[in-house]
């Protein structure tokens, strides 16, 4: 079938780590285009890519039929509507919107427009993830009691990238880093009843959260969010504790490394972890109790371009629905509103 051509609407770290390399190297696709408004990045990387200097430009041609929003979150509904109204598919970086209002409209005006949209979680995609989802699927820890997931740094300075510091829409690391853990927790319980937030700002300066600790309230369990900026030495991203036992896995993904080291997806061992970050089961089965480390999955970005190559050409459901992305809005605003008030918020 004809490679679906696909334009970037940048080409800073998300271009050029997340997207570029997977649409590249994926035969379903072609690096068309990319938006750059003064640089030729893009086309430096990529010679036979073709640079647009405005959005309406590269919305203009005909040629067109995917479009990457990736940037800066507070220009996401913008730029995804104008894109869905110039009849364009569309994938949208998290965070998806800055309100559930505005996610809802995209929502609607895709189906009116009759047009693909996708949220970009790629964190489904990491290793650490896979193997958690792995274990829990094949019934090792029992119903789960508790579970707790870190998105945790040392990086006590203000970001280079100016858009992130700015106090504006969809900004801050509730919205940054708590999409990730957000869409982690509802792929593997689904929709909380209540959610808790505390959210902060520690860094000198920073204008911006850049701590939060959400707690989501389920019938049965309870799972806990959190990031910070100041964790030198970190806990596990993953502490997972059932009925019948517990699984313990650091956050150790390499994908991202591996990308801004230019090395290409799909090579032999891409997404493999190093042995050492094995994540330890202990548990019981039969009667016998089991600790032993677990093999680590690979990580693979790829499965996400994979599923919407076939949502696109083979009329399958895409990777990440813009109504998952929707709900970790939802999540996001209702911590927002515990934080103000000082209360859990019922969903």
């Amino acid at each position: 079938m004809k490679p679906i051509n696909t334009a970037l609407c940048s080409f800073g770290m998300s271009g050029f780590v997340f997207h570029a390399p997977f649409i590249e190297v994926h035969p379903g696709f072609n690096l068309y285009g990319v938006w750059e408004r003064t640089k030729n990045n893009a086309q430096a990387k990529y010679p036979n890519i073709k640079t647009f200097r405005t959005l309406e430009e590269l919305l203009a041609d005909k040629n067109i039929e995917l479009v990457v929003v990736n940037t800066p979150s507070v220009t996401h509904y913008d730029f995804t509507k104008q894109a869905i109204n110039s009849g364009k598919n569309v994938i949208v970086e998290k965070p998806f919107t800055a309100t559930v209002a505005q996610a809802e409209e995209l929502i609607q005006l895709a189906k009116e427009k009759k047009v693909t949209l996708s949220v970009y979680h790629n964190r489904r995609y990491d290793s650490d993830f896979k193997t958690v989802k792995k274990v829990m699927d094949e019934g090792w820890l029992g119903n789960i009691v508790e579970a707790e997931i870190h998105y945790d740094r040392y990086d006590p300075g203000l970001s280079y990238k100016v858009h992130k510091e700015i106090p504006t829409a969809a900004v801050g690391s509730i919205y940054d880093l708590g999409s990730h853990l957000i869409d982690q927790a509802l792929m593997l319980f689904g929709m909380p009843n209540a959610v808790f937030g505390d959210l902060d700002t520690f860094r000198p300066n920073s204008k911006v959260g850049d701590y939060f600790d959400v707690k989501l309230f389920y019938n049965n369990h309870r799972v806990i969010l959190k990031s910070s900026y100041y964790v030198r030495e970190a806990l596990p991203g993953n502490i997972l504790h059932g009925t019948k036992g517990s699984f313990i896995k650091s956050k150790a993904d390499v994908q991202e490394a591996a990308l801004q080291a230019e090395k290409t997806p799909g090579t032999q061992n891409w997404g493999a972890e190093p042995e050492k970050e094995k994540g330890m089961l202990h548990t019981e089965k039969d009667g016998k109790i089991i600790k032993e480390y677990v093999p680590t999955l690979n990580g693979d970005y790829m499965a996400y371009y994979e599923g919407i190559y076939q949502a696109l050409r083979n009329n399958k459901s895409v990777p990440v629905s813009a109504t998952d992305g929707m709900n970790v809005i939802k999540i996001i605003e209702a911590a927002l509103k515990s934080n103000k008030e000082k209360r859990v918020v019922e969903l």
